[in-house]
């Protein structure tokens, strides 16, 4: 396999566009992208185009790439659609990894792109609740909200973690997102503002949830030696992985972190890059108290200690590992399809040195991306862990 390096990225704001379907947000990253790649259009050979949700709230099935390619005139090329919940585009992403990394091609675009404002908010919510096993699950009575409350419940029944820290990374989310112009919401909040916010299931209050949105995000993937042609420091990809869960009795709900464990060895394993090496992380915040497992699951801290990484203020953009510098999902927002290509290009950034306001110094040498989605017998559907490096 040779190496494949991120030669370009484009997002657009998160946020809400009545105005705007899918076809439209998709053409202004795409060309957003090749733009930042250096290349034209007639250069792509392969796409993958990652959406979740669109076939349930649109009508529009099986050929959505297709559809959304033709409006900036590509076509005559592989396209593969790809549906993975939450992990949708970073599976897009791996897919055009594998395209590159195995030469079948030397240039790719990976496209994420959702649109969950549609002025039927039960619509949406029905599409999302879907993102699960409906004949097991679903006829339980199961929901994302109810199984990410139970692991936080968990996680400070087992480790003492209390839901002022879980307010905290909520505070640091927004605060990022303040400073972050993709950003959907760029306002900061106070811990009393978290705390106080309407109860949904406890410990998680209104504002440690991430929000539906719209939005897209692509990245342009190529050998590293037409990323030189127009670089000297390529971006490059030293590991992309992607799993299911296992096979688990959905009774026993296992806590999803095991899988992120177990996904975040095997990329270190493969790339000769540790924990200990990452500069800068983008993690999968559906709901602020998940960030903390996160922490133990990636190797950021000891198992139990993701609280006082918290408390001592290391994931903050100053601290010794920055985490979520973009908002996360909670102040960034989460248009399912987009989340993890909006990931990556949070990281190529920051790589990049072109992160603004919410740039960490001394600038990465090496990020992380892990991107969650759906949940089948306990534990995510699909994860996905890439990590990159100049």
């Amino acid at each position: 396999m040779r190496e494949v390096a991120v030669s370009g990225v484009s997002m657009t704001r998160f946020g809400k566009y009545m105005e705007k379907g899918l076809r439209e947000l998709s053409a202004e990253v795409i060309l957003g992208a090749a733009n930042d790649a250096g290349i034209d259009l007639k250069d792509i050979q392969f796409a993958s185009v990652g959406n979740s949700l669109a076939g349930l709230i649109t009508g529009q099935e099986s050929v959505r790439g297709q559809v959304i390619l033709k409006e900036v005139g590509l076509g005559g090329i592989p396209v593969t659609n790809v549906e993975n919940a939450c992990a949708t585009s970073s599976t897009a992403f791996f897919e055009c990894w594998m395209a590159v990394a195995s030469g079948y091609c030397d240039v790719a675009l990976a496209l994420g792109v959702e649109k969950l404002f549609c002025g039927d908010t039960a619509r949406s919510n029905a599409a999302l609740a879907t993102c699960i096993d409906v004949d097991v699950e679903g006829r339980m009575g199961f929901s994302f909200l109810g199984w990410y409350a139970a692991e936080a419940r968990s996680h400070m029944e087992t480790y003492g973690t209390t839901q002022e820290q879980m307010a905290k990374v909520s505070v640091k989310s927004h605060k990022n997102g303040s400073l972050n112009p993709y950003a959907q919401y760029q306002k900061e909040v106070s811990i009393e503002e978290v705390l106080s916010s309407r109860p949904i299931a406890w410990p998680i209050t209104l504002l440690m949830c991430a929000p539906i949105g719209d939005g897209a995000a692509a990245a342009i993937l190529t050998s590293k030696d037409i990323a030189r042609r127009h670089t000297s420091e390529p971006i490059t990809i030293a590991s992309s992985e992607l799993t299911s869960g296992r096979i688990l009795d959905c009774r026993r709900a296992e806590s999803a972190g095991a899988l992120t464990e177990m996904l975040a060895k095997k990329s270190y394993e493969k790339s000769g890059i540790g924990p200990e090496d990452l500069g800068v992380v983008e993690l999968h915040d559906a709901f602020s108290p998940a960030e903390i497992s996160i922490y133990e699951d990636l190797g950021l801290c000891n198992r139990g200690e993701g609280g006082r990484l918290v408390d001592e203020g290391k994931t903050e953009i100053g601290g010794t590992i920055p985490v979520n510098t973009s908002g996360g999902l909670a102040a960034k927002g989460h248009p399912v399809g987009a989340t993890g290509i909006a990931m990556i290009t949070e990281i190529v950034w920051q790589l990049r040195g072109l992160a603004g306001k919410r740039q960490v110094e001394p600038r990465p040498k090496v990020g992380l991306v892990q991107n969650g989605g759906g949940l089948v017998a306990g534990e995510y559907a699909a994860d996905a862990i890439h990590i990159l490096k100049r």
